[in-house]
């Protein structure tokens, strides 16, 4: 009987220590066991942050008066928001926040004297709503304290009235349906292509791909395009239940839609190519499609927005293809924007494509290892 337990042990042991060795040998999975918990502490630590700060905004001073200049200086001092532009007009503010330039505006009226002197509500605050976090950080301004100039209150009233655009009435699901396409997409897209090259060396086809006179960037882009269906139709499928289940609006053009969409989708399966010719299997594919994942649902906007990250992790997110498309879908989807309204972010997606199937096709070589 102890003769058998020792035997068992011996072989347990064997085993055990030849994954140990197999585990040490494979060096982008051991650098995944560390990586993976590693980041996701630093990102939840960090970047994962519900006290908004800096957010981006615009003074529309219509009164050009002391006591309009003092108030915005009092609104900088709250360090809630960060004033980046001074525009004329309220439809200047209003367009702006559609491009994604501002998340809110504090407008001034010409009469700011009169409304002080009969303490009425002195201006307005115009909120990029569809961020439930930024108009609820920008609501606490209502109430600020301006008694150096603005009399006492003497009643509930508020300082600033409050106009949420977009998403009135703070529905979360407004929010985050739209971001959840951004997610969905970058999930499967990149899982799919990142095992692409990784199956055809498994399944012994890469020999049959060297004897042919295909070009590497033929078959990049071969591998890519059945894959972009697959994604205009999950997309289709999530916006029209998210439409049809949460009264989520579409305001936007369908073609804007599409193409914006399109775009995303060719850069996620282009980076997905670039993890395939890096794996040497589709165990190591995956693992690293998880690396890449995790930065998009976290640092994109999708659960935080930027604003309330430091600076470090906004230069990560600001690499990611999923941030630009999460303010392109949200932009197009709730502000009925267009793509030429959000070009900065239409050219990051076609630059990363051009770039990444380069990039994929270089690595790409037809002959074996």
């Amino acid at each position: 009987m102890l003769n058998s337990i020792r035997h068992s042990y011996m072989r347990i042991h064997a085993i055990t220590a030849k994954e140990v060795k197999q585990l040490m040998r494979d060096r982008i999975t051991f650098a995944m066991v560390i990586m993976i918990p590693l980041i996701q502490l630093l990102l939840f630590g960090y970047a994962i942050n519900t006290d908004v700060r800096a957010i981006p905004v615009a003074i529309v001073d219509q009164s050009d008066s002391a006591a309009g200049r003092w108030i915005v200086e009092a609104v900088k001092v709250t360090q809630v928001v960060e004033v980046t532009s001074y525009l004329t007009t309220a439809e200047q503010a209003q367009a702006a926040i559609r491009r994604g330039d501002i998340k809110a505006a504090l407008i001034l009226p010409p009469t700011l004297n009169e409304k002080i002197a009969r303490n009425e509500p002195i201006g307005q605050w115009i909120v990029d709503g569809s961020d439930t976090m930024i108009a609820g950080a920008i609501k606490q301004l209502r109430n600020l304290s301006l008694n150096d100039i603005v009399p006492e209150q003497t009643s509930n009233q508020s300082r600033f009235e409050v106009s949420l655009f977009y998403n009135p009435e703070q529905r979360s699901a407004v929010n985050i349906v739209p971001g959840l396409i951004a997610v969905i997409l970058t999930m499967t897209m990149v899982l799919f292509t990142s095992s692409a090259i990784v199956r055809e060396r498994e399944r012994g086809n890469l020999e049959l791909l060297i004897t042919t006179p295909i070009k590497p960037i033929e078959l990049m882009i071969g591998k890519i395009l059945p894959y972009i269906v697959i994604g205009l139709v999950q997309m289709t499928i999530i916006l029209g239940l998210g439409n049809i289940i949460f009264a989520v609006p579409i305001n936007g053009a369908i073609s804007h839609l599409l193409l914006g969409t399109l775009l995303f989708i060719t850069a996620s399966l282009t980076l997905g190519l670039i993890i395939s010719t890096i794996a040497k299997t589709q165990l190591q594919a995956m693992q690293m499609t998880i690396f890449v994942l995790l930065p998009t649902i976290l640092l994109s906007g999708f659960i935080t927005p930027l604003e309330a990250m430091p600076t470090a992790a906004k230069w990560i997110a600001e690499a990611l293809p999923g941030t630009h498309f999460m303010r392109v879908i949200r932009a197009i989807v709730l502000k009925g924007a267009t793509l030429g309204e959000l070009i900065n972010d239409v050219l990051w997606l076609v630059g990363f494509t051009v770039i990444g199937l380069w990039i994929a096709a270089m690595r790409f070589s037809k002959r074996l290892d």
